[in-house]
């Protein structure tokens, strides 16, 4: 494996910002310092950009196997990549759903030959697999994923005893989405009843209602106090829930922890006017005052991870009427450059974003050797020009769905190079696939 010589970059990296060099060997940082006069295989000059380590994204929807005219794991991977996500953690409903060990390995046998960014991907829970789930190895797999509303068939698992028992046995961590089933159906009932199929898409947030998101969350909640489960609540939604979480204790010592996504920090129920079912996700984008609350919430620790919740659908697809338009929003990309809009305007700090979307869910997954910039580590790196301007175009859009809800509209910061496991995969839009990225391995 080559080596990499990084020259004068800002590495912001556990709380400070501080000028360096950077020098990668066999796949991991072997040295920072101020000044490295080191021959390497392969040298990029920094130029004073800043440097972070590779973005961690902890809930992602590749749709491979099954659903690959969406997308899949040699193309999202790659848009991952070129928005410096180094490392993804990816959901079982796929087609089929990764509901026994044997599918699960599936899965990992296509990253392995195809994916860009290191993988890892969760085991799918339903009413009746128990014992496969007990089968999962901690040491290899990120977690267990539990809907506990809002998919289909047996996935959706939303009766009490089958909870019981998963949340009493399963010992490693388990991610839910929560929002509750009979509050949703209701609602759409009664919305289907006023406007048959036509229902207009500003309702969404009514129809996945604030009390269906916090009924579910409680009871999640409730189950994993009552048994000790370290409990991960994936894309909190709303202000009502964040009084569930805590921040009085830091977070490798939390057993249940919470994740926000950048599409709920950034857009609210104003822009359906105009981006109609481009954001119609689940979790429903809602009022302005629940993105208020959650930014509040990011700051002060009750929520732990900035996540995307990438889940691409076809244009086509997305054309449909209210009930027949699926959910899900491309944002892996653009993540990032998300994030540096609301550094641009003061909210956070270059720190705090690499704190939320490097450090913390390296902490939370208790991910080995990675999240972190240190000597030693698996060298997952991204360098970003913070104040070079672009404009989001189909041509520069890399989701096989060929769309973004931020087409047209310009950042203000652009991810110049990433490296991944200490391959220069991404530089100045050019991909560079002789090496694929590392399965990741958990520290537990």
């Amino acid at each position: 494996m080559s080596s990499i010589l990084i020259k004068e970059v800002q590495l912001v990296n556990e709380g400070t910002i501080k000028p360096c060099d950077i020098f990668i060997k066999n796949g991991r940082i072997e040295k920072i310092a101020a000044t490295i006069n080191q021959s390497a295989d392969k040298e990029i000059a920094g130029n004073g950009n800043f440097c972070m380590p590779g973005i961690i994204d902890d809930q992602v929807h590749f749709r491979e196997p099954g659903l690959t005219h969406k997308s899949d794991l040699y193309t999202e991977p790659r848009a991952a990549v070129a928005g410096g996500v180094t490392s993804f953690m990816e959901m079982p409903n796929t087609r089929p759903a990764a509901l026994t060990q044997e599918l699960l390995a599936d899965k990992y046998e296509i990253a392995r030959k195809k994916s860009l960014a290191n993988y890892s991907f969760f085991m799918g829970a339903s009413n009746d697999n128990i014992e496969e789930v007990l089968k999962t190895d901690e040491r290899e797999v990120c977690g267990v994923k539990i809907f506990m509303g809002s998919s289909t068939g047996n996935m959706l698992v939303d009766n009490r005893t089958t909870l019981d028992n998963l949340f009493s046995k399963v010992p490693l961590l388990i991610a839910t989405h929560c929002e509750d089933e009979a509050t949703i159906r209701g609602n759409m009932e009664v919305y289907r009843e006023k406007y048959g199929e036509a229902v207009p898409i500003k309702y969404h947030p009514l129809i996945r209602n604030v009390e269906g998101c916090y009924k579910s969350s409680s009871l999640a909640i409730e189950l994993a106090k009552k048994h000790n489960t370290r409990l991960h609540i994936l894309h909190i939604s709303t202000k009502e829930e964040l009084a569930l979480f805590s921040n009085d204790i830091p977070l490798a010592e939390k057993r249940i922890t919470s994740e926000v996504c950048v599409h709920h920090l950034h857009f609210d129920s104003r822009q359906y006017d105009t981006l109609q079912t481009q954001i119609k996700c689940n979790p429903a984008v809602k009022e302005s005052k629940h993105k208020r609350a959650l930014f509040k919430a990011l700051l002060d620790d009750r929520l732990d991870i900035i996540a995307t919740d990438h889940a691409p659908h076809t244009w086509e697809e997305k054309q449909g009427t209210y009930f027949k338009a699926p959910s899900g929003v491309p944002l892996i990309q653009h993540t990032l450059p998300v994030m540096l809009k609301f550094y641009h305007k003061g909210k956070i700090s270059l720190e705090r974003i690499v704190e939320k979307m490097c450090h913390a869910p390296a902490i939370c997954f208790q991910v080995a050797e990675r999240g972190f910039a240190r000597e030693g580590y698996w060298a997952d790196l991204a360098i970003v020009d913070v104040n070079k301007k672009w404009k989001v175009t189909k041509k520069n859009i890399h989701y096989k769905c060929g769309w973004s809800p931020f087409e047209n509209k310009f950042f203000r910061g652009k991810i110049l190079s990433t490296i991944v496991s200490g391959h220069l995969a991404y530089q100045d839009g050019v991909f560079f696939e002789e090496k694929k990225g590392e399965r990741l391995l958990f520290e537990r």
